[in-house]
Order: structure tokens, then sequence, then C-alpha cells
């Protein structure tokens, strides 16, 4: 059975812990990696990789810490190379181009933020789960089916981002920003409509904004549209 479990979420950092039983992965290493040991209770030795999107550092703060402790690093080489790191626990990785770690393929597929390299992925276990991680793109391209398990990006709702750049608590160039890099709370619906849901067991909304979001809105309108148990990451 897979459990995902969240260290954190949100733009002060992401990091998440998913096993199939088997292997051990860590999505992301954007807080400290002492925060991560504490986290994971100190079991970090048990880890068979990481899993790093993209170079902003609320994805990637703890990557050369983690390198130095002996753990394994996936990126594309845009993302290595905006990091400033080579090592050869530094395992580059392409969109498209899956790739084997423990008892996991993973398919990175490239994804619509501002940075060069971005990646999401596709999890699959040979135990038959399959876990579709993505964040930090304003969309995506792609459909997947046989999903049991769903990480999406639910950052804000146009209505919330709108009445606060009226009130001007955001700022029009931020609001900008958003819409071309990060996926709304609408965008979500869209994709989750798209794509087959007939496996799904668990969906968890990441990386929401402090002030453009509403997290048991967010949670009670993706639960009704899906049907399906949905969690707030970090909450």
């Amino acid at each position: 059975m897979l459990e995902i479990t969240c260290l954190a979420s949100g733009s002060s950092g992401n990091a998440y812990h998913i096993t199939d039983g088997h292997s051990p992965l860590l999505l992301e290493a954007g807080i400290p990696w002492k925060l991560i040991q504490r986290g994971l209770d100190f079991q970090t030795a048990g880890l068979a990789g990481c899993l790093v999107s993209h170079s902003h550092q609320d994805h990637c703060k703890a990557v050369k810490d983690a390198v130095k402790t002996g753990l394994d690093c996936y990126m594309s080489a845009p993302t290595a190379e905006a990091i400033g790191i080579t090592s050869h626990r530094i395992k580059l990785i392409e969109a498209k181009r899956q790739f084997a770690l423990g008892s996991w393929t993973i398919l990175p597929f490239a994804v619509e933020h501002d940075v060069e390299g971005a990646l999401g992925f596709l999890l699959v276990s040979r135990t038959g789960d399959r876990c579709l991680y993505l964040t930090d793109t304003a969309y995506c391209r792609y459909r997947f089916t046989g999903l049991t398990h769903i990480m999406v990006e639910c950052n804000y709702s146009l209505d919330i981002l709108r009445r606060n750049v009226d009130e001007g608590l955001v700022l029009v160039e931020l609001k900008n920003r958003l819409l071309k890099t990060h996926m709304s709370l609408e965008t979500v619906k869209g994709f989750l409509k798209a794509n087959d849901l007939s496996k799904v067991r668990e969906v968890w909304l990441l990386h929401l904004s402090d002030g453009n979001s509403d997290q048991d809105r967010f949670k009670r309108e993706i639960q009704a549209l899906t049907g399906k148990p949905v969690y707030i990451a970090g909450s």
C-alpha cells in the first residue's frame, strides 16, 4: 500500500515522503536538511533517492546537504546547472525517458514553469500503484490512465486572486506570474475531469498559496468533483 507523508508544502518549502513498502523516496528537498531528517525520524539512510522537480529554492534548498549524506538526487541537467552542483550523486534525467529506481519505474515529463528543465513525475511501483506528482506548472499537457494516487498543485483560485488584486493585497505583477507558472483551482478541476480517475484512491492538493487559497473550500470542491478522499498537504 502506497503511503504519502507531507514534510512541507508551499512557497516556504516543499518536501514529501512516498513509499510503496519497498523503496522509500523523497520528493523535493526544499527545506533545510535537518528538518527533513527530523521529519523522517532520522531514517534518511533508507531512502532510495530524491526527485527534484526544478531549481527554485523551495524545492531544492537541501540538495547539496542531501548529496553529502550519500543520497542520490535525480533532476534535469538545467536544474543541476542552476543549483550549481556536480557530484556522482546527481543523477541527470530527461523528460519522456523513464528510469528505474528501486521498486519504481519513473517517467519524468515537462511542465510549464518559469525555469528551464522543470519536471513532473509519474511513479509506477511494482506493487501496481501509479502516483502522479505535478507541481509548479500553469497546466498539464498530458493525460494519464490507471492512476491510484494524485499529488497536484492547487495554488490559488481565480476569484480570490482577483479580489486580492482589487484590494491591493497582491501586486498585478505577481498575479500575472501566478497565472503563467502555477495551477489554479479551476485548472486542477479541468485536469481532473480530463483524466481517468476510476482507480484513484487519494488526491493530495499541494503548494497552496498562503493568501490566495482556501483549503477548506478547495478540499470540499475537489472531493465533490472526484468522489475521492482529498488531503491538503501541510495542513
